[in-house]
């Protein structure tokens, strides 16, 4: 899964690299990736929608990392996410993303918690809980993707985190994480 950092910027490649992410449920990523290929071309669905919690590397080794990311998951409750209209980065980055109207409190909380400890978020900007739609496109695509999904709604219970790592030119899902210890 390549680029699942925030605001399309991923860590450069290294044995390292992780990424913390929640993944949406298999029929808003379907029509989530058919929004993003009209905006970007058929390409742009190749990494599923995802609100990214960290993209990074580990301080130290992966397995202490790993361990951390699944204490944290242990740790941490199911919530909801609130998914709410547009919103975009510009003109700092070329971005436009779905915004958080619940669950940001949680995502911010899940973020610091897991920057305490043996990880760290390699991207240039601040966190900001969303969901990238379009980035780097040109300006009337931009405009288009920020208008076409200004009124979207979705709502998603949040039951687990993946954690990714960077291996063979791409990221590659290592375990997908229940929160509270569940099932997922």
């Amino acid at each position: 899964m390549p680029g699942i950092g925030q605001s399309g910027a991923s860590p450069a490649p290294s044995p390292e690299s992780l990424g913390v992410i929640i993944s949406m449920p298999p029929a808003l990523a379907e029509e989530l990736g058919q929004w993003r290929e009209t905006f970007a071309g058929s390409g742009a669905s190749a990494v599923p929608a995802h609100i990214t919690l960290v993209s990074g590397r580990a301080k130290g080794s992966w397995a202490e990392a790993a361990e951390h990311v699944r204490t944290i998951a242990r740790e941490a409750s199911p919530f909801t996410i609130s998914l709410r209209g547009t919103g975009t980065f510009a003109p700092v980055s070329d971005v436009v993303f779905l915004k958080l109207d619940a669950g940001v409190e949680e995502c911010v909380d899940l973020h610091a918690r897991l920057l305490d400890g043996p990880l760290e978020h390699l991207v240039e900007f601040g966190f900001h809980p969303h969901l990238t739609i379009a980035h780097d496109l040109d300006q009337p695509a931009m405009e288009r993707a920020e208008t076409a999904l200004a009124d979207f709604g979705a709502e998603l219970e949040v039951s687990s985190i993946g954690l990714y790592d960077y291996s063979h030119g791409g990221w590659a899902l290592r375990e997908e994480l229940p929160l509270g210890g569940g099932l997922s």
